[in-house]
């Protein structure tokens, strides 16, 4: 190759390469047109901030005493006042000494006092510590205490307190729990599963030594002194308001099957005696039963036949609902982790002299329509129900469980696009009893997180929900894009200390727990025979997005006030509670299609409140109360609600605007306007591709820090003449800018500004 064709070449690539870096540059510039670097500073809690929520919590969690529940099923405080909670998981100082890590975003240990200022701030006053206080097999024995959890959750709960929020404690999950058979004599091991570790699911509600265990593993956490809490114990501290048994086990989801070999023989001995203790003997049990099984029965050693739980879901053959051997089966395990449920309530309050409420458990079952009211039914042995449920789409990839890597797929929910039946708080209350949903989020890398905060609140205040805990908190402040264990390079997937969840706090808490938004009557009231719920007859209405009340209807129970079933948009109109053991032609519900619109582009359902809106034909939701009025949409709109009018010309987003000082907005001298718009890590690309036959979307790059969040295009027009000003606020709620404001015939009106969250609106006379 001669030199001037050299040369030439050299040109080129100069120039291509010049090209590239210019495109570059071009298409960064683009993107920071479209979005702004969220950056804010470390929270210096300065008594000038004009966003600042602290007040709504008490000087000291539990100062009034031990948090009940009313008749109703609500909380009061000990003095009896109500309380209602808005809650966060949180995992802040869990390891101690802090580990070196060694990916951005873990530099420094966060700091548990000031996270409780932080959350105490946005409104936050209930936490939980999804804990695990069960020993490590190689260098404990079984009825130790791994005291790194048991030290935290203490710390948890003393620093909380300070804050004045409460806490959750969830000392348990057999997920996590580890054993070692020849150390502690355990029979754990299951060689069908091919597992290196034992199999746990199930175990705690029937093995009498791991529940033996178990026991005194409570009494170290409840019984022992603590410098934490001020050297008192943990069953004198009534800033702990709920304490959960164990999280997510069931002996009726999936796990059941994998029983190891010993402990399924004694379960089949418990259920012997069970049959004999309903029936007066094991004959009469199989005369009932017509023999069904029996060949399979160690009838020598009496020990019955564990049925696998594909028997009794909704898709097993036809007359295994008839078949009363399954019927009782499904008894069976009901009264097992009931009495087991009981017990411990028991134990707790009387034996270590602790007087908090309780919660069983929050998971879910084999089959939602058919196994979930015995699964809740087992709950109520307590003061507290609970379920955990998550909102989002498809993610696959290596680690989907707990990263996201580049060359994932996912696929994303709304609630505004049609996924509204997917809706966490889709949930049956039973009657009389507190509810919660202690884990829930948006789950990233699911891009439509901005819809969740106010969702939240609003069908929370609607259905008279008790708490929804977000998951999970591990920065004592907002949490930028970072690794996902800290070691290897990734994303974070188990979020909500992000700008467009937790930078929506503010408004979504105040005006839950001040009640700014009504609550309804139950719009379906479901009664459950017992026996109906064994047969695995379907309910009237189900909490899953699968429930068909027509393609359903033919397995409802006989006596059914409803034998076609409610369509399941009631969840969306008011509260559905449900009461167990009575007759199901005692069910009632309300005609639900005066407050539904259907079209083939949607459904649109109005709350029986008439403040709610949901749209699916307009992708938008809408808040019309005296004290707050927001604007969710995925679409250019404008929302004229009764003092507000806001106009969204540009990129979906979510507009609140919620009076500061407890007086109505059109005659509140201090308003907050509220942003929440989509947010992603910076630098984050994808492309489009199909995900289990569903349009979705490969990572490219997962991005890094800060993150980027949308632009908006929005006018805002308040009907309030004592308002005159307006300013920009910190992610601190400390002032900002004035805002230039145009005064109207009835109040004034501003555009929102870019790089803000939070406006405050206030009046100067």
């Amino acid at each position: 190759m001669n030199e001037p064709y050299c040369h030439s070449l050299h040109k080129v690539q100069r120039s291509f390469l010049a090209l590239v870096v210019i495109c570059q540059i071009a298409l960064a510039n683009a993107e920071s047109e479209k979005t702004w670097a969220f950056e804010p500073e470390r929270d210096r809690f300065s008594d000038k901030a004009l966003l600042d929520l602290r007040y709504l919590n008490e000087n000291e969690a539990g100062q009034t005493g031990w948090v009940r529940m009313n008749s109703e099923g609500d909380f009061t405080r000990g003095d009896g006042s109500s309380i209602r909670f808005w809650a966060v998981n949180t995992e802040v100082e869990r390891h101690k000494p802090y580990p070196h890590f060694v990916q951005p975003g873990y530099e420094s240990e966060p700091d548990i006092d000031q996270f409780a200022q932080w959350l105490a701030k946005r409104g936050v006053n209930m936490a939980r510590t999804h804990s695990h206080i069960n020993p490590d097999p190689e260098t404990q024995d079984m009825t130790e205490v791994n005291l790194n959890d048991v030290e935290w959750i203490w710390r948890t709960v003393g620093a909380m307190k300070k804050a004045g929020i409460y806490t959750t404690v969830s000392p348990y999950w057999a997920n996590t729990m580890k054993s070692d058979d020849d150390k502690w004599g355990t029979d754990y091991y299951n060689p069908a599963t091919q597992r290196e570790r034992q199999e746990h699911h199930g175990l705690l509600f029937f093995d009498e030594k791991l529940q033996y265990a178990y026991k005194e593993w409570l009494r170290y956490l409840f019984t022992t002194p603590t410098d934490y809490l001020d050297g008192k114990t943990l069953a004198e501290e009534p800033a702990l308001a709920i304490f959960q048994i164990q999280n997510e086990d069931s002996l009726l989801f999936w796990t059941f099957n994998n029983l190891p070999p010993e402990p399924k023989k004694r379960l089949g001995k418990r259920f012997a005696k069970w049959a004999i203790e309903k029936h007066g003997s094991m004959e009469t049990a199989y005369e009932k039963w017509q023999d069904a099984n029996r060949d399979q029965d160690d009838e020598t050693e009496g020990v019955l036949m564990i049925h696998n739980l594909a028997e009794i879901i909704g898709s097993a053959p036809p007359q295994n609902r008839d078949n009363p051997r399954l019927q009782d089966f499904l008894n069976f395990l009901v009264d097992t982790m009931m009495s087991f449920n009981a017990e411990i309530e028991r134990f707790v309050k009387e034996e270590l002299n602790c007087p908090v409420l309780v919660n069983a458990g929050n998971w879910r079952t084999a089959d939602t329509i058919y196994l979930k009211d015995a699964e809740r039914y087992s709950y109520t042995a307590n003061d507290v129900i609970a379920a955990n449920r998550y909102f989002h789409g498809i993610h696959d990839g290596l680690y989907k469980g707990w990263a996201i890597l580049v060359d994932d797929v996912y696929t994303s929910k709304s609630v505004l696009l049609g996924d509204h039946l997917y809706f966490p708080l889709n949930l049956k209350q039973i009657e009389g009893k507190a509810m919660l949903v202690t884990e829930s989020t948006w789950v990233f890398p699911d891009e439509h997180a901005f819809e969740a905060p106010m969702l939240i609140s609003a069908y929370s205040s609607l259905k008279g929900f008790d708490a929804y805990y977000w998951f999970t908190a591990q920065t004592d402040g907002f949490v930028p894009p970072r690794s996902a264990n800290g070691w290897n390079p990734s994303q974070e997937k188990w979020l909500c200390l992000t700008p467009d969840m937790s930078g929506q706090w503010p408004a979504a808490a105040l005006a839950f727990r001040k009640g700014y938004i009504q609550a309804a009557s139950p719009v379906v009231q479901e009664v459950r025979s017992l026996e109906r719920v064994y047969q695995r007859r379907a309910p009237v209405i189900a909490e899953s997005a699968s429930y068909d009340p027509n393609r359903d209807a033919g397995l409802q129970a006989p006596d059914s006030s409803f034998p076609e079933g409610i369509d399941p948009l009631a969840f969306l109109a008011g509260p559905v509670t449900i009461r167990y053991g009575g007759n199901e032609s005692e069910s009632q519900a309300i005609d639900i299609e005066p407050l539904v619109k259907r079209s083939n582009d949607g459904i649109a359902i109005t709350s029986q409140t008439g403040e709610l809106n949901l749209s699916t034909i307009d992708e938008s939701f809408t808040i019309d109360a005296p004290k707050v009025q927001a604007l969710i949409t995925h679409k250019p709109t404008t929302a004229k609600l009764s003092n507000v009018t806001i106009a969204s010309r540009g990129e979906r987003c979510a507009m609140t605007v919620i009076s500061l000082d407890n007086q109505p907005i059109a005659t509140s001298r201090k308003l907050l306007l509220q942003l929440g718009a989509p947010t992603r890590p910076t630098g984050w690309k994808t492309e489009s591709a199909t995900v289990e036959g569903q349009e979705g979307k490969r990572i490219l790059d997962y991005g890094r820090a800060p993150w980027s969040v949308l632009n908006v295009d929005l006018k805002i027009e308040i009907q309030n003449k004592l308002i005159e000003e307006a300013y920009t606020l910190d992610m601190n709620g400390e002032k900002g800018e004035a805002l230039a404001t145009l005064k109207t015939e009835h109040g004034l009106s501003l555009e929102f500004p870019n790089g803000a969250i939070y406006v405050v609106a206030i009046a100067t006379k």
